[in-house]
Formats: structure tokens, C-alpha cells, sequence
């Protein structure tokens, strides 16, 4: 085709015009997060979590404090509870059998399988079915895992929010006005991180009580601090910034440029920090909840969970690899997602893609 032909003038013209549609800090933030696959892998999972815990009133689960006395201690299995029962029962007799030497049940242990047998083909309840097994009472493990979950999300996102909500405030305003207020502020927080952070914690939760509202406040007191550090180099590395002169220029006050222009320019380092904010709420509410200091009976969060299967790990172990397991996921994939975001959304990152 000669070179001077009007069919290549049209290709090569079409070529060179093409529209470019103009791409969003965010759309390019959420074009590198795609990329990464395992922060792909960690959002899966989050929303996942988030979406059995909140719809967890409504999927086929057993209550979570019900509780079935003749059920203690079952293990994973997907046959019915009276099956279950029926040849764990079994197998204890034969290894009994072969302890004393006998190749026939007594009269005694006859009785016993014919009555289990009995209440197996009648009483409707044996044909419950425990994926993850139960416990010490009963209780299913799989429902407790979730709805205790549910708890451990809700500690962890209400502490980090609430965490992120005053560092923002004591971090832009210690950075936006300096001086002695600034000194003032960033010195109650060197105070207040000096203090053994979980022991600050425990002893908030001795003297106000064992409750979810004061675990709440416990947590989140001591949390906000790194983000109010944070917040403030963001806002003193801006406020000399030429939008921010141009709007001081016009008049605006000290409080609108705060709040319409320093701190959102500092959301997407927020969003980041909150996503690692979350996992460390958890692992603290976990510890409490471990130490006897956090959730409370009949509730359930995943380090009370942990707290129980820790007792029954020698006989019963999935007691605590269920809870264990759940909590262990949710965390790697949480911050899997975290240092994704923190690569997609810093454009100078070395691990961007």
C-alpha cells in the first residue's frame, strides 16, 4: 500500500486522535490496587467477613448460646450430631473393649447403646449438623466463630474510627496554628505515649467495668495517638502549600481551610493507616477478651474464643483452631489489603505497579 495512500492517511489520523479520558487520583489509586493480587485476595476475603457479620442474623445458623448438654465436645463432621455421637460412642467401647481384654459389651454398655440409638431415631435435635464441631456446653462453634466475629469487627472498627476522628482533630489543629499550641498538644501526647499502652487499657477496664461501650472507649483512647502525629506532619508540610496561601488570600478562615483543604488532602494516607489501625483495635480487644477484661458470657468475640479453646486444646483442639484460624485469616488478609492500598495510593511508592 503506498505510503501517500488516503485509506493509511485515515488509519494513522484515527490513531493519533483518539480521545484520552482524563483518570481520578482515585481511579488510579484503584487501577494499581487491581494489579496487586494479593491485596485483591485480602479485599475478597474483608468483604466477605463483613458480609457474613452483618447478614449473620439471617443465614442457616444455630443460635449461638444455645445450648445441647448431650452435645459437648463433638467434633468437625458433616454427619448429623446423633451420628456423630453414634460412632464416637462406638469407637470408645471397642477401645475399651480391647483395653480389658473382651471381645463382648456388658449388659450395662448394651442398655446404654440401645437407649443412645433410641434418642437418636427420635429426638429431633440429634439431627443438628456441626461443621466446626462444639464446645465444653454444647454450643455450635461455627455460629459462635461468626456472630463472635461480629463483635470482634464491630470493636475494631467503632476503635479505629473513633481513633482516626481524634487524631485528626488534635493533629490538624496542632499542625495548622504551632506554636504553644502545638507544643501543648504534641506534648500530652509524648505523656500519654510514654504509658505502657496495654496496661493503660487494662487499668481503664478494672476501674469503669467490663462492658462493650467502655471497651470501646478503652481502646480507641490510646490508639489515636500515631494518627495525630501523622495528621500533623501532613498538615504542617501543607499549610504553606499555594492553594492554601490563595485561599488565606481571600479571606477564608482558619477552620474552613482545616477542614475543606488540609484535611482532606490527607485522607488517602488516613484510609491506608485505618485499614492497618483495624487488625491492631482487634488483636487488643482480643487480648482483653483473653485476659478475662473484654467480652463478657454469653457473648463471644473471637479472643474470648481463643481464651476457652486454650483449656481444651489437649482433647478438644478444634476449640481452638475454628476461632484461631478465623481470626489468624481475617488478619493477614486485612493487612494484605493495607500495604496494597498504601502502595496504590502513594504514587511515589518503590512497589507501586
Amino acid at each position: 500500500m503506498p505510503i501517500d495512500s488516503p485509506s493509511l492517511k485515515a488509519e494513522l489520523l484515527d490513531e493519533f486522535q483518539q480521545s484520552i479520558k482524563p483518570i481520578s487520583p482515585a481511579g488510579e489509586a484503584w487501577r494499581r490496587l487491581r494489579k496487586n493480587k494479593m491485596a485483591v485476595f485480602g479485599l475478597c476475603v474483608v468483604l466477605i467477613y463483613f458480609f457474613v457479620a452483618i447478614f449473620a442474623d439471617v443465614l442457616p445458623l444455630y443460635p449461638y448460646e444455645a445450648q445441647v448438654i448431650d452435645h459437648q465436645n463433638l467434633p468437625p463432621s458433616f454427619l448429623s450430631a446423633g451420628e456423630v455421637m453414634m460412632k464416637s460412642k462406638t469407637s470408645y467401647l471397642q477401645k475399651l473393649m480391647v483395653v480389658e481384654n473382651r471381645t463382648e459389651m456388658t449388659a450395662y454398655e448394651k442398655k446404654d447403646m440401645e437407649d443412645l440409638t433410641s434418642a437418636v431415631k427420635t429426638d429431633p435435635v440429634h439431627a443438628k449438623h456441626y461443621w466446626a464441631g462444639t464446645d465444653n456446653l454444647g454450643r455450635d462453634m461455627l455460629s459462635r466463630t461468626v456472630f463472635g466475629g461480629r463483635i470482634s469487627m464491630a470493636i475494631g472498627l467503632v476503635g479505629s474510627l473513633t481513633a482516626i476522628l481524634i487524631g485528626i482533630l488534635v493533629g490538624a489543629i496542632a499542625g495548622y496554628r504551632g506554636g504553644k499550641i502545638d507544643a501543648l498538644l504534641m506534648r500530652t501526647v509524648d505523656v500519654i505515649y510514654g504509658l505502657p499502652y496495654m496496661l493503660l487499657v487494662i487499668i481503664l477496664m478494672a476501674i469503669f467495668g467490663r462492658s462493650m461501650l467502655n471497651l470501646f472507649v478503652a481502646i480507641a483512647l490510646v490508639s489515636w495517638l500515631d494518627v495525630a502525629r501523622v495528621v500533623r506532619g501532613q498538615v504542617m508540610s501543607l499549610k504553606s502549600a499555594e492553594f492554601i496561601e490563595a485561599a488565606r488570600s481571600m479571606g477564608a478562615k482558619s477552620s474552613y481551610m482545616i477542614w475543606k483543604h488540609l484535611v482532606p488532602n490527607t485522607m488517602g494516607i488516613l484510609v491506608v493507616y485505618a485499614s492497618l489501625l483495624l487488625p491492631r483495635c482487634i488483636i487488643s480487644e482480643s487480648f482483653l477478651s483473653f485476659l478475662g477484661l473484654g467480652v463478657s458470657a454469653p457473648l463471644a468475640s473471637w479472643g474470648s474464643l481463643v481464651s476457652e479453646g486454650v483449656h481444651m486444646m489437649e482433647t478438644y483442639p478444634w476449640e481452638l483452631l475454628v476461632p484461631a484460624l478465623a481470626m489468624t485469616l481475617f488478619l493477614f488478609a486485612i493487612n494484605f489489603l493495607g500495604d496494597g492500598l498504601r502502595d496504590a495510593m502513594d504514587p511515589k511508592s518503590k512497589n507501586r505497579v
